[in-house]
């Protein structure tokens, strides 16, 4: 699968009705904050570990989300949040890829939660009808998934209308309850943990914990909102401190009140019917409202994330298609048949315990984004909700621990699946439209290695292979390409650099699609390296300039590398080039790539070693560096040189046997003895024509003498394959490392 997200490709169509604060974000937040957890578990809580560790987990679990609201407000406020709203920040923070990793198990789970809270709205109205088969229980589970997706997905207005009503039911369970309580007189709480149907604390924290979870409902109506910048902190924070307020409330109520005794408290169920006035009749529309609230705001953001995920390249594209009254009805529908499918499955526990995983997962990436954009600190990250780093990765660290409390299989389970999906996404050709983090994310990096690095002294011990290559068409000079490659390892960098003549001031050539041409074609050939293009006044003056100036603090090019030329005038053009940057304390290559080997053919590198230019160090560590690959492992390095007669071989053998191993490189002497009247080039014909690769040592000639010497070179370099011309002006020259 190849997903194409060029600039092009539009958006989503963006809802002609848009909400504000109140109705679009504070209520769908705080309504699912105030859920099924509240009636259902909070007596268990105090009648387990006492009102002062209720009042601790209630802290601990509304600290971490509070974090993780403060660090979903900060992306808010830096970006023009679209429709998908955590995924929407999150991909446009962390990338695509791990922004999918997210997005996909988020609509998963919100679909999923469709059919928890419509089971527990059914199980909650046929407890008045007790004995009623389970068969009943998924037939009004499934009625109720039905009418909760055809309301939302004809009008997200109409949906997060009939919140208020459930709003003002939640308002008066809660009055009921406090009414209750005072009217039955007050007792002195139990202030420390009995554990009378719970094994221990940190077992209570974790059944505890989801009430707190949900705040990000109203971040997922982000399509939707007039001004999502404003609506979405201030909407989601009112909802986490309004949520925190009512949980420490409610404790202190349940602790005081004579009407039911510790005892009671600890056994599971709704025991505010037993406190509130007029119970049942005030409390069950209570119940009632927050799992349909919770259930509505499930089954609107879901079908968000899955109309983002399309949009995006994701998803099949038709899914973001929009109504005429602007909702993602394809989505919603799909959404609802999810989850009316897993109405099959009958009992949801273990699947809403994996569905809080989940959102804990997403938090942990929201704390993340927001820690990560804070420490890189990228210019454009300029949010008006600041909140500094450390604090939001306690945030993320808070929700891993939780995850484990709650299930550590499941907790695996969540982290392997998004996992396998970022690996399988970031396999997937994605083009996003969008800058992330994580180019800021190396930037620091790469400043932080450039002032540590400035900080050790340069040694010829620490030298790398930072070559510039001149080869002009990559496509055309591959193998040129390939050669440099090969000579860097992975050890050091390679630019491949092409200039043009021309003057900027009268020219605008596209240098910048010349420069992804070359990317592109580096990409295609499997090979490691920079690539840019130069336009300069003139070629030699322009390589010199920009030899000097290539690089960045400590980290910059040390040696300058050529193709071999047609033209001897080139040639000649090379080492007046040369002459200059060695001055300026860089090494050159003039390579003429000939690959002629003979299949079964031992492979050879011959090396002329001179021994009067000190440029030995460096050839032998470029035919080391050459072996490395792969392709050249079994090969054979021999180190040669000439020799006037037998007594100077053996004088000139006995110092190569000894020199060769300082260097560790392993490697062959062999001195040659010139007979009279025979040239040089004679003789490195006849011992290295049939070698695959021969290394010579460059000298500097005299201004004005460069032709004599290119006419030299090219004698040399006649009848040979691979050959490679060397001059060491680096900080190693004469010292072997």
């Amino acid at each position: 699968m190849t997903s194409d997200v060029t600039s092009d490709r539009a958006r989503p169509q963006q809802p002609t009705r848009r909400f504000g604060t109140f109705l679009g974000v504070f209520t769908p937040s705080v309504l699912t904050i105030l859920g099924l957890i509240m009636y259902l578990r909070f007596g268990w809580v105090v009648g387990n570990v006492g009102l002062v560790l209720t009042v601790l987990i209630v802290l601990l679990a509304s600290s971490i989300t509070f974090i993780t609201a403060m660090s979903a407000s900060a992306l808010a406020t830096n970006m023009r949040v679209g429709v998908g709203g955590e995924y929407f920040m999150i991909s446009h923070s962390l990338g695509l890829e791990l922004g999918g990793a997210i997005g996909i198990p988020l609509f998963l789970c919100r679909t999923l939660s469709i059919t928890f809270y419509s089971f527990g709205l059914a199980e909650s109205i046929l407890a008045f009808w007790p004995g009623s088969p389970p068969a009943t229980t998924q037939l009004v589970t499934a009625g109720i998934i039905v009418v909760i997706t055809a309301v939302s997905g004809r009008s997200a207005e109409l949906a997060l209308k009939l919140q208020i009503p459930i709003m003002a039911a939640v308002g008066v369970s809660l009055a009921a309850l406090l009414a209750g309580a005072l009217s039955g007189g007050l007792a002195t709480p139990e202030w420390t943990a009995t554990y009378r149907t719970a094994p221990g604390f940190w077992y209570v924290f974790a059944v505890f914990f989801p009430a707190v979870t949900g705040f990000t409902a109203g971040i997922g109506m982000s399509g939707d909102l007039r001004n999502p910048q404003r609506a979405i902190p201030r909407g989601t924070l009112l909802a986490v401190t309004t949520g925190t307020l009512v949980y420490l409330f409610v404790p202190f109520v349940l602790a005081t009140t004579t009407r039911v005794t510790p005892e009671e408290l600890a056994q599971p169920g709704i025991i505010w019917t037993q406190v509130a006035v007029l119970g049942v009749w005030l409390v069950f529309p209570g119940v009632w409202g927050a799992i349909l609230s919770s259930a509505f705001g499930s089954v609107l953001g879901g079908p968000r994330v899955l109309q983002a995920l399309a949009a995006d390249g994701l998803a099949p594209g038709f899914l973001a298609r929009l109504s005429r009254t602007g909702q993602p009805t394809i989505a919603t529908w799909i959404s609802g048949a999810i989850a009316l499918a897993a109405v099959a499955l009958g009992g949801l526990d273990t699947v809403a315990r994996f569905v809080t995983i989940l959102f804990l997962t997403l938090y942990v990436t929201i704390n993340l984004s927001a820690g990560i954009e804070k420490l890189v600190g990228d210019p454009s990250y300029r949010p008006t909700i600041k909140v500094p780093w450390p604090v939001s990765l306690v945030g993320s660290l808070g929700a891993v621990s939780v995850m484990f409390l709650i299930s550590p299989i499941a907790c695996v389970a969540a982290l392997v699946l998004e996992l396998g999906l970022f690996l399988f996404l970031r396999q997937q050709s994605l083009r996003k439209r969008w800058g992330d983090v994580r180019a800021g994310l190396w930037v620091a990096l790469a400043r932080f290695a450039l002032i540590k690095l400035r900080s050790h002294r340069s040694d010829p011990r620490n030298w790398r292979p930072q070559i510039l290559l001149f080869a002009g068409d990559a496509r055309k000079r591959i193998s040129l390409v390939r050669l440099a490659s090969w000579f860097n390892q992975d050890r050091g960098v390679v630019t491949i650099c092409q200039l043009l003549v021309g003057d900027l001031s009268r020219e605008h050539p596209d240098t910048e699609s010349m420069r992804r041409e070359m990317d592109r074609t580096l990409e295609e050939e499997g090979l490691v390296a920079f690539s840019e293009v130069n336009v300069v006044s003139d070629f030699e003056n322009g390589v010199i300039d920009v030899a000097q100036a290539k690089g960045i603090a400590d980290l910059h090019a040390n040696t300058v590398m050529f193709g071999w030329p047609k033209d001897p005038e080139r040639l000649e053009s090379m080492l007046r080039m040369m002459r200059a940057v060695s001055r300026a304390g860089k090494s050159t290559i003039i390579a003429r790539p000939r690959w002629a080997h003979e299949p079964g053919q031992e492979k050879r590198i011959d090396l002329w070693w001179g021994g009067l230019q000190n440029n030995g160090d460096l050839l032998l560590l470029l035919a080391y560096l050459l072996r490395l690959n792969p392709g050249w492992s079994d090969a054979r390095i021999i180190v040669r040189s000439i020799a006037g007669n037998e007594e100077e071989r053996e004088t000139m053998l006995v110092g190569l046997s000894e020199l060769i191993p300082t260097t560790r490189i392993e490697a062959e002497a062999a001195v040659i003895i010139r007979s009279a009247g025979q040239t040089i080039a004679e003789v490195v014909h006849t011992h290295s024509r049939r070698s695959d690769v021969v290394f010579f040592g460059l000298r500097e000639p005299e201004p004005g003498t460069e032709k004599e010497y290119a006419e030299r070179l090219i004698t040399l370099a006649g009848g040979l394959n691979t050959t490679i011309f060397v001059r060491n002006a680096g900080e190693f020259a004469g010292n072997l490392i």
